[in-house]
């Protein structure tokens, strides 16, 4: 099986890159990533369970893993939830399946965003990961428009063992995540 290519332009440019900008001494302070988590939340399947099978089928044909179909961990009577209802999917990819994903996230998804004009960075968490919200699962080419029953948002968080937010952006930003460049007035 042939790498990803984003794995071996990680593995042969952005990790020297990374080494001699930050000034590491060690390779084992290089930020890489470790895993892409991408969740969706189901809030109309309490009342309709065909939206979870649809989202569910979505999900496994953009990540090309099969998600977990997530449950309520405790009942809540104002949102009319039941213990063990079923309210979203998520799917963790790692490895090969997760470089494959961010490839096709960054050169194929986000450019057919409409009026893109670059993610926000703001989605740092102080920790080294990034979270990204989408709107719509459509900017994906593996979802066909006329069967699927509505625009589904998903949140992806990607996940690395960076210790600074800003070691983070520059591995991301290495890898070509197109981050919003700040507009000097």
């Amino acid at each position: 099986m042939n790498q990803p290519r984003l794995k071996e332009f990680y593995q042969k440019n952005v990790s020297k890159d990374l080494m001699s900008k930050f000034k590491f001494k060690n390779v084992h302070q290089i930020p890489k990533l470790e895993k892409i988590v991408i969740n969706i939340g189901l809030t109309e399947a309490k009342e309709n369970i065909k939206v979870l099978d649809t989202a569910v089928a979505e999900l496994a044909a953009i990540t090309g893993q099969k998600p977990l179909v997530t449950r309520a961990k405790k009942s809540i009577s104002n949102f009319k939830l039941r213990e063990g209802m079923p309210i979203g999917a998520k799917v963790t990819l790692r490895n090969f399946i997760m470089f494959e994903f961010l490839d096709r996230l960054i050169n194929v998804a986000i450019p057919r965003i409409r009026d893109f004009r670059g993610i926000e960075p703001r989605g740092f968490d102080g920790q080294g990961n990034f979270n990204l919200g989408l709107t719509e699962q459509y900017i994906f080419p593996e979802i066909n428009v006329e069967k699927s029953d509505k625009p589904r948002g998903m949140n992806i968080t990607i996940v690395t063992n960076a210790k600074k937010d800003e070691h983070a952006k520059a591995l991301l930003e290495a890898l070509g995540v197109p981050f919003r460049k700040r507009e000097t007035k």
